[in-house]
């Protein structure tokens, strides 16, 4: 049975330092199972204390969803500990040398986004990765973030001329590429990306732009003159509101896909068995499809019906193509190849 205490003022160490502690925590103990616990905390250098401290804490961790069968598990037999369910985290944290160099690309990325808050903390651990890198951190990378840095300044100088803009903007939700005229309203960075906030005269509604999908513009001569009822957004939670309007998605998710709970709003999420059913509002179907079909076997659809039949159709051509390219008969005996309803049900 579990109990719960509260943590005493120890040791004082960072909160850097006791991550990385705990990342490999769980593998050391993985490999010594039942090991005593003041044994564990002299081959890890910490005190008894210390280490009660941090398995104590790893009980708190664990995988999206939180619940039993989510969280890191452990048996503790008197002074001796065991992890019984390890979460994925069953290995030390090592980073070889294209895992490095992605990590000080995506800091040196983070540190050219305008906008992006703790950027002293993102220097720091920069700068740390770079030293521990070695030599090969030093290969000319350079980093620039095209259509967001260099353009925010130019699109908020553009806004103060206070000209109505004609815009080709690309629209990923659908895939596809138009042209508009807009009366521009501000210039804002929200989760790292460059927006510009106007009135769209097509959709006679506030639209967001992100800039870096602004492909051409040209200024015209009409002063930019937005309708009293061009209101701008709350984006406190965000870029896309999700509201009633917009077509309902529910989805089956399994365990290696269950992020998506976390990185768009749901308006339901539901334990059933090994999966969740999902409930989220997209912008539109066009948009549901490539998300279900980027994320492969981990995901089916449940609803709505036209979304189930445009990947269903998409994953049986997929099929037949497959079939196309491997002959009958040549077909390797462990081939792996996906059933049909993966994507849909």
């Amino acid at each position: 049975m579990r109990t719960h205490r509260t943590a005493k003022r120890g040791d004082r160490v960072s909160s850097t330092d006791r991550v990385g502690r705990l990342l490999n925590l769980v593998p050391y103990l993985l490999a010594r199972p039942g090991i005593p616990v003041d044994e564990a905390a002299d081959d890890l250098g910490v005190s008894d204390k210390q280490l009660r401290d941090d398995l104590e804490l790893l009980w708190m961790c664990g995988l999206p969803g939180y619940g039993p069968g989510d969280l890191i598990d452990m048996a503790l037999d008197g002074d001796r500990v065991t992890i019984t369910y390890d979460a994925g985290i069953n290995r030390p944290l090592r980073l070889n040398q294209d895992e490095a160099l992605a990590l000080i690309v995506a800091l040196r990325m983070l540190t050219e986004t305008p906008g992006v808050g703790h950027r002293e903390a993102i220097e720091r651990a920069l700068a740390k990765l770079e030293s521990a890198a070695g030599e090969f951190a030093e290969a000319p990378v350079a980093v620039r973030l095209a259509g967001n840095a260099d353009r925010l300044e130019e699109f908020r100088r553009v806004v103060q001329r206070g000209r109505a803009l004609r815009i080709t903007y690309y629209t990923a939700t659908r895939d596809e590429t138009t042209e508009r005229v807009v009366d521009p309203m501000r210039v804002l960075v929200v989760g790292g990306k460059a927006y510009m906030e106007a009135w769209c005269r097509r959709a006679e509604a506030v639209r967001m732009f992100r800039i870096d999908r602004i492909d051409a513009y040209t200024e015209t001569e009409e002063t930019s003159a937005p309708p009293p009822q061009a209101v701008p957004h709350d984006i406190r939670d965000g870029v896309f509101q999700p509201t009633p309007d917009l077509p309902l998605v529910q989805l089956r998710v399994g365990r290696s896909a269950r992020w998506i709970t976390e990185y768009y709003p749901c308006e339901e999420v539901r334990r059933e068995h090994d999966h969740w059913l999902v409930s989220l509002r997209a912008a539109d179907l066009g948009w549901a499809r490539r998300l279900v079909l980027g994320l492969g076997p981990e995901v089916a659809v449940v609803a709505p019906p036209e979304l189930v039949a445009v990947v269903g159709g998409e994953a049986r051509a997929a099929l037949d193509a497959y079939a196309a390219a491997w002959p009958a008969g040549e077909v390797a005996d462990d081939a792996a190849i996906p059933a049909t309803d993966a994507l849909s049900t």
